[in-house]
Parts: C-alpha cells; structure tokens; sequence
C-alpha cells in the first residue's frame, strides 16, 4: 500500500503492478471503503496487464453519504489517480456507493437523501466505466448525468434488493443514445456479490460467487479492451 495525503489527512492507496501496463483501473470501493475486499477480482485485472490503483475510504457510517463524504470520496479517487502514468488510458471501476463516487468524477452531478447537491469541478478523462451495483437514485434530477460521455458497463444481481436492477434500467434510460450502455444482470446474485470478501454477517445468494467472479473478470476485461 502507498500513502496519499489529502489536505492533512492521510490514506492508503493499493497499488497492482503488471510487469507490463497496457492500461490503468481506478477502483472505488463501496460503503465499507476497503479495496482488498475485492482483492481476487482487482488482482484479475493486474494479470491481464492492468495496472490497478484502489485508493481506501473510512467506512461511511450510514448508507446514505453527506455531500461532504462524497466529496470526499470523489477528491481521493483524482489524487489516486495520479499513480497511474501520464499516456495510459484509464477506465473506472466500482461496486455500490464506489459507482457514485467514479460518476462524479467522471462529471456527474449527484443529489444526497437530504437535498444536498454534489459537483464535480471538471471530468475525469476516462475511456470506459464498468459499473457493479450502482445506486443511480442520486442522479434522477434531469441532466444529472449528461457530462459522461464514454461507454458504460453496468453489473447488477436479480436478487439485489439494495440496488436492484430498476436502478440500473434507469440508468440505461438516462444516458443511452448518448454513450453506449450494457447492462448484465447477474442470475442469483445479490448486492454483495461482486465481492470477494463478504461484510461481516452477510450470506451471499449466488451459487457459485468464486465461478462468478473469474467470469466477470473476464468480461470486463473484454469490455475495457474492445
């Protein structure tokens, strides 16, 4: 892990080198903020020549953030990327709140539950985003998502009941004839499956979670290279 500062206050940054880099993933966490809950899957990604950069958060204590925590998250994600090298395309990947913080970036605007609005300064230039369960109710103000302009991938569990497929149908709705939009929905998967490693106290739906992720490392793998 590598350390960052933000203004004072410092956070670690895990780092995947490839020995050979043929493009750079900036991976957001979800609530939780621990990048190496995801380890198998980002690992994946660093042996298919990706260089990885997975800044960590706090965990946020509610599961509906303040402006400033997605301020926050959103800020810590640009100084991440600065470990990826200047000529390396960048793709965006992230799972539940993660997917809020990596629209901002990319020059989304967001609406908290209590009415606060969240700006970005300018876009992120990434190439492709690859949503996993993104919670899309922050972005149902008209326009909200008109400044991302790159393809998207969206990966969402028909039996999640935290950002169920509804969530991911809108986002399609709101952007598609703009950018291209491939939604996936995952057969008995459910929020926390894109994980591998489970939150305390959580049992996964999904049969076979291990099979699962190998395969969606591959397909997004595919999706960042076509």
């Amino acid at each position: 892990m590598q350390p960052s500062h933000d203004c004072d206050n410092a956070f670690g940054v895990t780092v995947l080198k490839p020995s050979s880099a043929r493009r750079c993933i900036l991976f957001a966490a979800g609530r939780g903020g621990n990048p190496l809950r995801h380890l198998g899957l980002l690992q994946a990604f660093a042996d298919e020549g990706m260089l990885v950069i997975a800044p960590h958060f706090d965990m946020l204590a509610s599961p509906a953030p303040t402006a400033a925590e997605l301020s926050e998250r959103r800020r810590r994600l640009s100084l991440a990327a600065g470990h990826c090298p200047a000529g390396l395309p960048v793709a965006g990947l992230g799972h539940s709140i993660g997917t809020v913080a990596l629209l901002l970036l990319a020059g989304a605007e967001a609406d908290t539950l209590a009415g606060e609005r969240v700006r970005a300064a300018a876009g992120y230039p990434f190439d492709r985003l690859a949503l996993l369960a993104p919670p899309t109710d922050f972005f149902r103000r008209p326009d909200s998502l008109s400044s991302v302009k790159v393809p998207v991938q969206v990966w969402v569990g028909d039996r999640d009941t935290i950002t169920p497929p509804a969530q991911a149908a809108f986002l399609k709705d709101a952007i598609e004839g703009v950018v291209p939009v491939d939604i996936r929905v995952v057969e008995g998967a459910g929020h926390f499956t894109f994980m591998n490693e489970l939150p305390p106290h959580v049992v996964d739906t999904h049969p076979d979670r291990a099979g699962f992720l190998r395969t969606l490392a591959g397909e997004v793998c595919r999706f960042l290279v076509s």
